[in-house]
């Protein structure tokens, strides 16, 4: 089960000795975690793995639990995850209850909170109590990309586990492993994802996530004029729109069809009054979690588009460093030649700030706009520099 957590050989050494001495009074073996890593570097993947171990007593595991686990289904496995923006307090307060039940069939009762840095501070307040005496047998995992986006408080409760960023090679043989990707493939796929785990999978065995990349990166470059800039924003907001539709349009029509089920209502059939509201809380999850999604699709275009900047600097610098987008080397010596890298690095500077902007509410054409104003290059610029 530790086989697809590639590049974390010490957190694993870690979590298994953990495992391994849980039960007895090692001081390897605490009841609160915290799993820190920057995005893709696999932090819910370790965290569903320590999970199978402790519930089955094995720092291997079984195999019966790991499918469980892994379909979330174990009745001892609780997770809180959202696909929102926030965490909301009812939802903590739900969790908490179950908590305290003792296991049912395996050795510990295993709490997982992903994305625990979308808790508010009230949320995260009322989660404290829970994680300073949690039951005997109940160990809760928090999972976020950094301690700082925690409360001190809760920090000050837990055991800190950080992750490193797996490497493009590492990466690419998971991908090879794992999924059959084949190793030009997967070498590019996880060099262009920046070495996440998701993404890269997600470049390597989908033809239509490679265009939307390449199209984005391709529009970039083609700024020339604010009027371009307007326009290329709003087709930026257009190709976040299609990345999120795809990741979340099947799982909505699988979800809305398993709900019916559980209703005991046939396809097609009326749904009687009184099952309304169940399904409108279902609807209103999904548009929550389609939000979520689109803000995730503007952010990544925005990862991508500082990676190709960054590119950028790399090339007027003369800095002898692998470039992410290295396909794309005769049009990135365009764009270093059309622009000083003062102005590259102000670009880099806007794309953060754009980022900064969307995460705090600001609409995010507006901030795409401004980002684009100052990513203009012209044939011109250079030399006047």
């Amino acid at each position: 089960m530790w086989s697809e957590l590639t590049g974390q050989d010490t957190a694993i050494g870690v979590f298994r000795s953990a495992a391994e001495s849980a039960g007895g009074t090692s001081q390897q073996m605490t009841h609160s975690w915290l799993i820190t890593g920057p995005p893709g570097s696999g932090r819910s993947n370790l965290a569903y793995a320590f999970a199978t171990a402790l519930i089955a007593g094995d720092p291997d595991g079984d195999e019966p639990t790991r499918i469980q686990v892994e379909a979330r289904s174990h009745p001892d496995l609780h997770v809180l995850a959202t696909e929102g923006v926030i965490i909301k307090r009812d939802d903590v307060r739900e969790i908490v209850k179950r908590s305290h039940y003792a296991p049912s069939v395996g050795r510990h009762r295993v709490i997982i909170v992903e994305d625990a840095d979308r808790m508010t501070e009230q949320t995260s307040n009322f989660l404290l109590k829970e994680l300073e005496e949690p039951p005997e047998r109940t160990v809760w995992i928090l999972c976020a990309p950094s301690e700082a986006d925690l409360i001190p408080t809760i920090r000050s409760r837990v055991r800190s586990v950080r992750l490193q960023m797996p490497t493009v090679a590492e990466v690419a043989a998971l991908l090879v492993r794992r999924d059959g990707v084949p190793p030009d493939l997967a070498e590019r796929s996880a060099r262009e994802a920046q070495c996440h785990i998701g993404m890269a999978h997600r470049l390597a065995t989908s033809d239509e996530a490679r265009q939307r990349r390449a199209e984005t990166l391709r529009l970039a470059l083609e700024v020339r004029s604010a009027a371009t800039a307007v326009s290329t924003a709003a087709r930026f907001l257009q190709i976040a729109g299609d990345d999120a539709k795809a990741i979340t349009e099947l799982r909505d029509a699988e979800e809305r069809a398993h709900a019916l089920h559980s209703l005991g209502l046939a396809p097609g059939q009326a749904v009687p009054a009184a099952l309304r509201p169940q399904l409108k809380a279902l609807e209103d999850d999904q548009k929550r979690r389609a939000t979520r999604s689109l803000r995730d699709g503007i952010d990544r275009i925005l990862v991508d588009l500082a990676s190709l900047y960054r590119d950028v600097l790399l090339v007027q610098l003369g800095a002898d460093v692998e470039l992410v987008n290295r396909e794309l080397l005769p049009q990135i010596e365009r764009a270093a030649a059309s622009a000083s890298p003062a102005r590259t690095l102000a670009t880099l500077d806007a794309i953060q700030a754009a980022r900064e902007r969307i995460e705090g509410n600001v609409q995010p054409a507006l901030a795409l706009e401004a980002m684009l104003v100052s990513a203009i290059r012209t044939s011109t610029e250079r030399g006047a520099a």
